[in-house]
């Protein structure tokens, strides 16, 4: 906005602004992932990700974010779509204060939001005040954000990354809407009505599938324009092995088609992602005579905004690999158990062995059930599950455990108990396949931003060249 204000609508707000932007991307990518780790170690319900009012929240700007991220690099390249990397900035803090006055407002309703509060119609003017006062300085300067570039080819890196923004942007558009239907229904038929995750996945999942598939493509795309021959060159050796990868998944008992649709895209895109680490490593060692560590390692030293957003990419395709894996193939069950009675599911089974109560900290109440898990017959180790009663509120609190390993979860929730001589019980058991790649996939996202925002070498000596030229600047003539 201070660019816009003042008028100086060259890339200097960009290179002022990049670094931070990357720092506030990824705190908001930690908070997703967290809260998604959060979510499945105490809410209790098996899962990570419900579509909530206001987990939405939050992913919306980390979304309109991801967009300005990558189109923002055209105008580097090529100074293109000022006035839309403009639009996506903005669009991005307004997400964020939208964010918040979901929170605070009560408007909606989420099991994550604070109680009603008075602040949350201030949010809503502050956010009609940002609305207009952006588009009016963007109205003001369009004539100066007009690009003199425009898109040569529908096959260039520039339609790729705009694509990405529109698919991105379609991923956002619906959320936003599942997210405000429950205000729109009833503003228009008096009656509060919800969306649950059937509509998000049925909406979003495909557009995330297009958006995995480009994440592989787009790196092999030349800027201006790219030759069909030689993108198709790139392409076919990468589509055979997954295919071949997938065929091998088919054989081992994996059925469902939306689930091999998707196993194909992530090994596919996987592929080639790493491919251009091979390519670059390849090159440094046949050029410079290194090692192979030691060029892989140089490789990502001296262009780390550029591997360590193939990284940020790797980090995605294995977090979908958990995600694809964990949707599709989750089982549960829910069964009241006696002490000594078992209950099995998948290669697991798990017997009730009984139930303790014992006080807690303050006016906590405890209620642990002791189970023992064994797998394909054999005893892995113990769990224990419990509730937190805090009995001055009333307010109960479950607390899952899981036997967790790379390929899957045996989770179990204590749903209820009585007392009796018997120890009666009611569980609920989840086994959740390839759940822990997601955690991983996170992790790797987390380094890559990383590496990306840490400043490239020429970076660093062109700033150090800059200040002394400065310091000359400013020296008194005569010295």
């Amino acid at each position: 906005m201070a660019a816009l204000m003042a008028g100086k609508l060259d890339d200097g707000w960009i290179r002022t602004t990049r670094r931070w932007t990357l720092a506030a991307w990824l705190f908001l990518s930690l908070g997703l992932i967290l809260g998604g780790r959060w979510a499945y170690d105490v809410l209790g319900w098996g899962g990570y990700w419900a579509w909530d009012p206001v987990e939405n929240a939050s992913f919306m700007p980390w979304l309109a974010g991801t967009a300005f991220l990558h189109s923002v690099m055209i105008q580097e390249k090529r100074n293109m779509f000022k006035t839309w990397n403009m639009f996506l900035i903005v669009l991005t803090y307004c997400l964020l204060v939208y964010g918040t006055f979901v929170v605070r407002s009560g408007v909606i309703s989420s099991v994550h939001s604070f109680a009603q509060s008075a602040i949350g119609p201030l949010f809503f003017g502050f956010m009609g005040i940002m609305f207009t006062f952006s588009a009016y300085w963007l109205t003001r300067r369009r004539a100066e954000l007009a690009s003199p570039n425009h898109l040569q080819s529908l096959l260039s890196r520039e339609a790729a990354f705009l694509l990405n923004n529109f698919i991105i942007l379609g991923i956002l558009f619906a959320t936003f809407w599942g997210t405000n239907y429950p205000i729109i229904s009833e503003l228009f038929t008096g009656e509060k009505a919800t969306v649950g995750p059937p509509f998000y996945n049925k909406v979003n999942g495909p557009l995330f599938v297009v958006l995995l598939l480009l994440m592989g493509v787009a790196p092999l795309t030349m800027w201006y324009r790219t030759s069909l021959k030689r993108l198709g060159m790139g392409l076919r050796w990468p589509a055979l092995a997954s295919l071949l990868a997938v065929v091998g998944v088919y054989f081992l008992g994996v059925t469902s088609w939306g689930a091999l649709l998707g196993l194909y895209v992530v090994f596919f895109s996987l592929i080639l992602t790493l491919l251009e680490f091979w390519k670059g490593t390849r090159a440094r060692m046949r050029s410079r005579s290194e090692s192979p560590w030691t060029a892989f390692n140089n490789l990502i030293g001296r262009n780390r905004r550029r591997y360590g957003g193939y990284w940020i990419h790797v980090g995605v395709l294995v977090m979908a690999f958990g995600i694809i894996g964990s949707n599709f193939f989750q089982q549960e069950t829910q069964v009241r158990l006696q002490s000594g009675d078992s209950v099995g599911l998948g290669n697991y089974s798990m017997t009730f062995n009984g139930i303790t109560r014992y006080p807690g900290p303050d006016d906590l109440l405890i209620t642990e059930a002791d189970v023992s898990v064994f797998y394909n017959g054999e005893f892995v180790r113990t769990l224990n599950p419990r509730t937190e009663l805090y009995t001055r509120s009333g307010q109960p609190m479950t607390i899952p455990k899981a036997r967790s390993t790379i390929s899957e979860d045996f989770y179990v929730l204590l749903v209820n108990w009585e007392q009796t001589s018997t120890n009666l019980a009611t569980f609920r058991v989840y086994l959740n396949p390839l759940i822990n790649w997601v955690w991983a996939g996170g992790i790797i996202f987390v380094l890559g931003t990383l590496i990306a925002a840490w400043p490239d070498p020429i970076d660093e000596r062109v700033s150090v060249a800059a200040r002394a030229r400065r310091r000359v600047a400013v020296q008194p003539a005569g010295n």
